[in-house]
């Protein structure tokens, strides 16, 4: 070939390769990584978006509180009227015993003889219907200055009694005598009342 040929053709080699494909260019390592970090971000919201929405659950009713059944209290049976001794009539306030006995409406009455065997003087004795008698009677009667070894009689109505006595002895020294007895409706005959240091009693 001649020297013109020779670079006529090396110009064409060029102009062709300059035509041609280009060559795929490669990314950089850094450019990879970024996109990986991308790509996964993006996934990761999808998945958010994807999961459903919590619905909140109705509110629960709360049961009000039954009420009890209510109770009538039954009526208490009423007791039968009795009669009150001294000590609960006077704590009550109301009409007691410890009056003068009313010995009009006492009933029929029984010769009581009170005989002071203390060896002292009786300077009081105090005789008490303790409870209403069958004629609905109580109350107190009182005597005075019955001497040593000496007696009083007296009528009593029936009933439970309860005496007490002041004593008064020559050497100076006082006591007191008391005790119970009971006037039964049978008794008609005289009883006796005996008058101790410290106690009284009935004897027939």
């Amino acid at each position: 070939m001649s020297r013109k040929v020779l670079p006529a053709l090396f110009g064409l080699a060029l102009l062709l390769s300059a035509c041609g494909p280009q060559g795929t260019p490669t990314m950089a390592p850094v450019d990879v990584q970024n996109t990986a970090v991308a790509a996964a971000w993006t996934m990761v919201a999808a998945t958010q978006q994807a999961i459903p929405t919590a619905t909140p659950l109705p509110p629960t009713e709360t049961p009000s509180p039954t009420p009890l059944p209510t109770f009538t209290p039954l009526a208490l049976p009423t007791l039968p009227q009795t009669f009150p001794t001294a000590t609960t009539a006077a704590s009550s306030g109301g009409d007691t015993c410890l009056k003068p006995l009313n010995m009009g409406e006492a009933g029929p009455t029984v010769p009581m003889r009170i005989e002071n065997v203390s060896e002292g003087d009786i300077y009081s004795i105090s005789l008490n219907l303790s409870t209403p008698n069958a004629f609905g009677q109580c109350g107190n009667l009182t005597y005075t200055n019955i001497k040593r070894n000496g007696t009083l009689t007296v009528r009593l109505p029936k009933g439970s009694w309860w005496a007490f006595a002041w004593i008064n002895y020559r050497n100076g020294d006082t006591s007191n005598a008391s005790g119970s007895f009971v006037i039964r409706i049978g008794d008609n005959e005289l009883q006796r009342i005996l008058v101790g240091k410290e106690a009284i009693s009935m004897k027939p």
